[in-house]
């Protein structure tokens, strides 16, 4: 059996709240920095992928304070956030869409070089808030499910990002980055519906006590 350093004990030993508390406001000030750097860089080469990956940061960043604000609630007003936040996850969607029509009209096509590297850079933010929020997902049920699933989704929107700065290069069309804009639309259709049946299951578990 090996030994733990000083530091997992600590973190083993806090309460679950805290640690979830801890997790969560590091998570949104991360997904915070990001979109700004993210949005920037979107509208400098009108990219639909990174134009929605953006707005999913800044999604994120409100997801997780929410969350925050909702620790210390009962069971039933968790699930009824639970539930919102659903509908919160189709807005970057919903703003993709949009996007994905207005570019695909002019035929413009993204620089390869920044639309690669910054979908690497929102790669590294994503998997690290994925893999701190993976270890307290279970803590509160559907809100940090939410969080997680939100964290998790990105992670593969981001390897199709660079993905599509590769073919965009090759093939010089605009077809990769509107794929993957709508591709990231899909996955957060799935997550809101997995979160909101999640949160409705909790709310009829607690009325039903």
């Amino acid at each position: 059996m090996t030994e733990r350093g000083p530091l997992e004990v600590l973190r083993s030993s806090m309460p679950a709240p805290a640690r979830l508390s801890r997790v969560l406001r590091w998570v949104a000030l991360s997904n915070l920095a990001y979109f700004g750097i993210e949005f920037a860089v979107a509208a400098a080469i009108a990219s639909v992928s990174l134009f929605a990956d953006s707005i999913d940061f800044l999604e994120d960043a409100a997801v997780n304070g929410l969350i925050l604000l909702g620790l210390e609630w009962p069971a039933r007003r968790r699930a009824r956030l639970g539930m919102i936040l659903a509908l919160v996850l189709l807005l970057p969607g919903v703003a993709t869409l949009w996007a994905a029509w207005n570019l695909w009209r002019s035929g413009h096509v993204p620089s390869a070089a920044p639309l690669s590297l910054t979908g690497l850079g929102a790669l590294a933010v994503n998997f690290s808030c994925a893999w701190a929020l993976a270890r307290v997902r279970h803590v509160h049920g559907s809100l940090t499910r939410a969080a997680f699933l939100s964290a998790r989704n990105d992670v593969i929107a981001n390897i199709a990002i660079i993905a599509a700065g590769g073919v965009t290069a090759l093939t010089v069309s605009p077809w990769p980055d509107l794929a993957v804009g709508v591709g990231i639309f899909a996955m957060n259709i799935g997550a809101a519906r997995e979160v909101f049946l999640a949160a409705r299951a909790e709310h009829r578990s607690d009325e039903g006590r």
